[in-house]
This record gives C-alpha cells, structure tokens and sequence, in this order.
C-alpha cells in the first residue's frame, strides 16, 4: 500500500501549516481562549483557505475532496491546536452531502463552504454515555413540519454556531434533523472547555426543525465516525508537537551541568513516547482510509483506531510532563496546552474503555486490523 501524498495533498498540508505558523501562534490562541474560546474572524480565515469547503463538492461551491485530505488539514490545525471547530464543519458537510435532501443541500453547504454558517452535530445527552442508540430528545410531526424537543450537552460553540445536527426520536425511531439557533425554543448556556475551546448547554423547545433523514442512527454513526477521523488525525497533530517541545526541553535544560537528553534512561522513555507516537500515525491513516468503507467496516475500524489514539495520547502526554518536571503543568508553557488538548482529545466521541468495549464487541474470528 502506498502512503505517499500526492502533490496536491502535500500543497494543502503546506498552506494549512504556513498559515498555523504565521497567523495561529501560540499569544493569539491565548488571547482567544480569555476572549472566550472561539473566534469567528479565525474561522473565516479558515474559510478563506477553501478548507470549509473541504468534504462539499463543486456544484455547492466546495473543494469536493476526501477523507486523506480532511486527515492532512486536522493534522496540522492539530500542531496548532486551534480552537476553531472544522472538525465539525467536517461532519456536517459530511452528513449533509450524504444524507440530506436536496432542498436542505442547496440552502446550506455553500453558505458551509463559504464559512458564512457553522453548523454543529450536537448529539450527547446526560443518560447517553457515548452510547448512540440512547436518545431522549423527541420530535413531533404537524402535517409537513416538525419540531424538536430536548436537550443536548457540551455542543462545540453551541452558543455561536448557526445550525445544529439533531437526533431525535419520532415515532419510535431515531432521525436527523436540521434546527437552526435562531429558531423558536433554542436556548444556548455557553462555557470553556479544559482546553480553552467552547462548548454549549443546548435546549430545545418545540423548536421547529428541517427532516435530514429519516434513517438518524445510521446518520449519527457516520457523523461520530467523521468526527474521530478527525479528531485521531488531529491527535497526531498534538502529539508531533509534543514530541518537537519535549525534545527540545531535553536539549537544552540541564542537570548535573549536562543536558537532560545524555541521560541513557530519558532517551529510552523517549523511544517509547516515539513508538506511540508512530503508532497512533498509523492508526489515524487507518481510520482515514475506511472512512468510505461500509458501515460495519468503518465502525470497527473506528473503533480500533480511536482506541489506540487514547493510549498514545496518554502515554505522550503524561510522559512529556514527567519529562519537563514542573514547568510542565505551568500555564504559560505551551506544553502544558499540548497535554490538556490531548486529555480532551481522548474523551471526545468515546473515551478509551468505551472504544475498548467496542473493539471487543465487534470483534469477529480474527482480530487483525485488515481482518
């Protein structure tokens, strides 16, 4: 199997590093996060890269490319761990492309690609416990129209976002639909996240909404499964640069009048921290390359790779703070950011027992991961 990007995928990987290292330092994320978490100029500037447009195809006014693609930007919006959400506007150019009308397509993926709407899956619920089928918020039906109502926990920007993503059960089954913030009923209770991104109380009230589908469980997996796709290839993001202060903290402090990187025990934990750090690379291209397999398929492997990705990013991160001792955990180090984006990166879409409970669950006669 050939991993090599193409030219193409090595110029956006390029123009997305260019723009982290210029225009996303580590002072302006800082004063995002005291600003609140989440800046919409930010966002337009992603905009304005094409990378909202990423999964939209051309007749909606989109880049129209794919999952390698979607992994090569995360990757390096993870080496700046950038609070602005694309991972879900990932998801739901996704979903909407796959599954929505066409009226629902034409009204909103090229107000998504032109970052003129953000829109949000907002899925979780209190009782859920990352379980998809568990879904307390209803919808009703009056003639042609439906409406929604409910509740949904820690909503990424759900205070700032234009439209959210909405399971909900109507008739006994679950479906998707489309409700807009502005709508009737929406109530938004906004906070920062561990990480310094934001997150949102979202409450809905009889609040009017737009059927995406009918089939909602199928909807909501893929969605969940973009959604890791991304965050594992942000992940690796995170973990390189973890990998570039760590080491270079080891260069360049010293004890006992030499460098911490000659002791022969710290360079064997940083081999270690390297074999993790390889190994969830692996699994995020993994993940990436069956996210257009059939269901079944993709939530195994979903599953395997997350998996591994909350190992790796435990493994790197807590031993990364050992490493540098206490400035590790100090505020104004970077790397102490590195590591709660990481913590929070393993929790999201399922945390690691859970994905360990689905690889067992899932799990047919043979366990390799090409099985």
């Amino acid at each position: 199997m050939d991993f090599n990007f193409s030219d193409d995928q090595e110029q956006l990987r390029d123009a997305v590093r260019k723009w982290v290292d210029k225009g996303y330092d580590f002072e302006r994320r800082r004063g995002i996060v005291k600003a609140g978490g989440f800046d919409r100029g930010v966002y337009g500037e992603l905009a304005q890269l094409g990378l909202a447009g990423l999964y939209v195809d051309d007749d909606h006014g989109g880049l129209g490319m794919g999952p390698v693609e979607g992994m090569v930007v995360m990757e390096e919006l993870g080496r700046g761990i950038v609070l602005e959400p694309l991972g879900q506007t990932l998801i739901a150019s996704g979903i909407l492309s796959g599954y929505a009308p066409a009226a629902l397509k034409d009204a909103w993926l090229p107000k998504i690609a032109g970052g003129e709407a953000i829109v949000v899956l907002a899925y979780q619920e209190r009782a859920a416990r990352y379980q998809l089928d568990v879904c307390e918020t209803k919808a009703t039906r009056s003639g042609d129209a439906w409406s929604v109502s409910g509740a949904k926990s820690v909503v990424p920007v759900g205070d700032q976002a234009d439209a959210f993503l909405v399971p909900a059960v109507a008739d006994g089954r679950m479906a998707m639909f489309l409700v807009e913030r502005a709508a009737s009923g929406v109530k938004t209770r906004g906070y920062g996240t561990m990480e310094g991104a934001r997150a949102a109380e979202v409450s809905f009230a009889s609040s009017p909404a737009a059927l995406l589908t009918e089939d909602g469980l199928a909807a909501l997996e893929h969605a969940v499964d973009i959604g890791i796709a991304a965050s594992c290839a942000e992940a690796v993001g995170v973990l390189d640069k973890t990998m570039e202060v760590t080491a270079e903290y080891m260069n360049t402090r010293k004890q006992f009048g030499v460098p911490l990187a000659s002791f022969q025990a710290l360079r064997h934990r940083m081999a270690d921290m390297k074999m993790q750090q390889e190994l969830a690379r692996s699994m995020s291209y993994y993940a990436s390359l069956k996210l257009n397999a059939p269901a079944e398929e993709r939530r195994r492997a979903m599953a395997r790779a997350k998996y591994q990705l909350g190992v790796s990013m435990r493994f790197v991160g807590q031993n990364s703070v050992q490493l540098h001792g206490g400035i590790g955990v100090t505020d104004e180090y970077i790397g102490s950011h590195y590591f709660k984006k990481l913590t929070q990166l393993e929790l999201v879409f399922g945390d690691t027992l859970h994905h360990l409970g689905e690889v067992s669950a899932r799990m047919q006669d043979t366990a390799g991961v090409f099985a």
